[in-house]
């Protein structure tokens, strides 16, 4: 497996430099924000990207510090119909009106004024949230990494810790998504990304790759990163009994999963789709796609200029029990992620769920994706669609490997990647930056 190839300190290419973290203090008792010693404290976690629970990583890591006695508030945006305050399961969630994209036009303009936007709404809230206690620690969760001035701000007014849960990596996002785009833009996402590493207490990083790039290019303690991965949950994911009406009539079903934006690949599942019925002549086999995205009504309109129509269902976004009894159904799971520098590096949640389902997966030959999948899946030369088709139709034509891989898969999630294995490390890592926050604090007072 070819070795991890990570830029050099941003400071090197820019000529910026920022002072060092200081080194953790003492470990000691642990507060509640209030000054006295107890096992618990007051969390803050702020999240741009998506709302709150209907981020699952975020709601997982709510649910597992609640689950350690922690007091935790959330700032996101509002999802279709949400209040701007609620608490559910013991959770406080403050949550701001999304940004309206057609008050700008323009790709950049957008995005800036979006983020402006977000920063402003998330200061007032998590300031509104303040009110009810002071936080022990304050999590901000990219993309964007533009929070952590808000983190800054929370150390010098309660003296709190600042946790950065690395989720993607913005530079290599806005590489893949504008090959050609600025370069002066790229450099302003290495320099928040230093800043938000380099300010934080604690990285938590999805992946092994991720923790290499914030400590090879940001030049973060190898102490200070952990790897806490995104694992589901084999209870809830799991196999049912097949419904061969959603196979629409064929003997195999083939299923992808995920969010349709540019990066995503979704456009090559359509590709192989179309190599499957029409160069190899194989009319057995059924695809359904679910998911939405920026890029869902262009691959509509490429499923029916491919004459795809009777082959290809494109769901939308559907309710969990719809991608239950599909996934339940199908033979195949299709991770068509092409390889690029964000995607060889990032751990694809779909692979995973594939997993949980018993499904083996096809997909390209990716660094984190053979890591996440190892024996459960089938890989293709990066970004041969060709090669791609002939790998599924003879997945497809062996039930035994299929099975085979599919119960390979599922052992991992159970035994290595669901989130019953990643919560405990999770947990631990809020219980040293609680218990060295408390006792900074009482040292202090002493003084």
């Amino acid at each position: 497996m070819a070795r991890l190839q990570v830029a050099p300190p941003l400071a090197a290419s820019t000529g910026t430099t920022l002072a060092p973290r200081p080194a953790d203090e003492p470990l000691g008792a642990a507060g509640n924000g209030q000054g006295t010693l107890t096992g618990t404290g007051r969390v803050l976690i702020i999240v741009q990207n998506l709302p709150v629970p209907f981020d699952r990583r975020v709601w997982l890591e709510c649910q597992t510090l609640r689950a350690a006695g922690h007091q935790v508030a959330v700032v996101c945006p509002k999802g279709p119909g949400d209040p701007s305050y609620q608490e559910l399961d013991g959770v406080e969630l403050y949550k701001y009106r999304p940004y309206n994209a057609k008050a700008t036009s323009g790709a950049k303009a957008t995005f800036v004024a979006e983020y402006l936007y977000s920063f402003a709404a998330t200061l007032l809230l998590a300031l509104k949230a303040s009110r009810r206690g002071r936080f022990d620690v304050v999590q901000a969760c990219n993309p964007p990494d533009i929070f952590w001035p808000i983190g800054l701000m929370f150390k010098l007014l309660h003296r709190s810790r600042f946790v950065f849960d690395h989720h993607d990596l913005c530079p290599e996002l806005y590489e893949s998504r504008f090959p050609r785009g600025s370069r002066a833009l790229h450099k302003m996402l290495l320099f928040l990304e230093h800043c938000t590493v380099r300010f934080a207490d604690h990285v938590i990083a999805t992946n092994g790759s991720y923790r290499s790039i914030d400590i090879e290019r940001h030049g973060a303690h190898p102490a200070s990163v952990t790897v806490v991965r995104t694992g589901p949950d084999p209870a809830k994911l799991r196999r049912a009994q097949p419904d061969p009406a959603l196979r629409r009539g064929r003997d195999h079903l083939v299923v992808y999963i995920g969010v349709m934006g540019p990066q995503d690949g979704v456009d090559i599942v359509l590709r192989v789709a179309d190599r499957v019925v029409h160069k190899l002549g194989r009319q057995d086999v059924s695809f359904t796609l679910i998911g939405s995205g920026d890029c869902f009504d262009e691959l509509v309109a490429m499923r029916d200029e491919l004459g795809l129509q009777g082959y290809v269902e494109m769901t939308g976004r559907v309710p969990d029990e719809a991608v239950a009894a599909i996934m339940s159904s199908a033979d195949v799971g299709i991770s068509p992620d092409p390889k690029n520098p964000l995607n060889d590096v990032s751990t694809m949640n779909k692979t995973m769920e594939y997993m949980a389902f018993g499904l083996p997966v096809v997909a390209f030959d990716l660094h984190e994706t053979r890591v996440s999948a190892q024996g459960a899946g089938l890989y293709a030369t990066p970004n041969d669609v060709d090669e791609m088709a002939e790998l599924l139709v003879q997945l497809l034509d062996d039930k035994p490997r299929r099975v085979a891989m599919g119960a390979d898969g599922r052992a991992r999630v159970e035994n290595e990647l669901a989130w019953q294995h990643q919560a405990p490390i999770y947990a631990k890592v809020y219980s040293r930056l609680v218990a060295s926050r408390s006792a900074a604090r009482a040292t202090t007072s002493k003084a």
